[in-house]
């Protein structure tokens, strides 16, 4: 039914313009061009209506970039729609500095990468390390406190998390000492939902 519409559609704004070209009884080679043109412009307009979906997904991944955005808040509920990479990423607060986070239920207690750390004006507590094993070998964390974690419209209060090591990588992770403190979290389709 929709291919049927689409095929008059199409006639129609052929037939409009080869008609209206007629009208003008411009010289041929002039008229074949001026066709051409508008056939470009009318399958310029048919490919951005095709990949609309598309392009308004790249708008809102460049606007949440610029603008630093959670994701989509609706009431206290925070909801983040799956990356290119397969995974859930989210631009938190920690005292009041914009950090990126991967979200891992993997890991048990959220971590820093040491320049995030030294940003948010975080320093160890001391104590003994923490020894994590990885997939590249076991690796010394220091353990901090963070006095206010903010996912949009959720906080949480002197989060215990742990300090990465320069061999550990510069991402942020978003672990299950933060998911834990949820009333819930879940996986619909694409989309993970945090509720407070």
């Amino acid at each position: 039914m929709e291919d049927g519409i689409s095929f008059i559609w199409g006639i129609g704004a052929l037939v409009l313009v080869i008609s209206s070209l007629v009208a003008q009884k411009l010289p041929i080679g002039k008229a074949i061009k001026m066709m051409l043109a508008w056939v470009a412009i009318f399958a310029g307009a048919f490919v951005l209506f095709l990949f609309k979906d598309e392009g308004r997904e790249v708008w809102r991944r460049v606007t949440a970039e610029i603008s630093g955005d959670t994701g989509q808040i609706e009431g206290m509920t925070v909801r983040l729609k799956r990356e290119d990479d397969g995974h859930y990423w989210v631009r938190a607060s920690v005292n009041g500095t914009p950090v990126r986070f991967m979200i891992d239920s993997g890991a048990t207690t959220t971590t820093l990468a040491p320049a995030s750390a030294q940003a948010a004006g975080i320093k160890p507590s001391g104590g003994f390390p923490v020894l994590v094993d990885t997939a590249n070998g076991t690796v010394e964390l220091q353990r901090a406190t963070i006095e206010t974690l903010a996912v949009g419209t959720i906080i949480q209060r002197d989060a215990a998390i742990l300090i990465g090591s320069e061999g550990l990588g510069e991402t942020n992770l978003l672990g299950m000492s933060f998911l834990s403190t949820l009333k819930s979290w879940r996986v619909e389709g694409a989309t993970l939902i945090l509720e407070p």
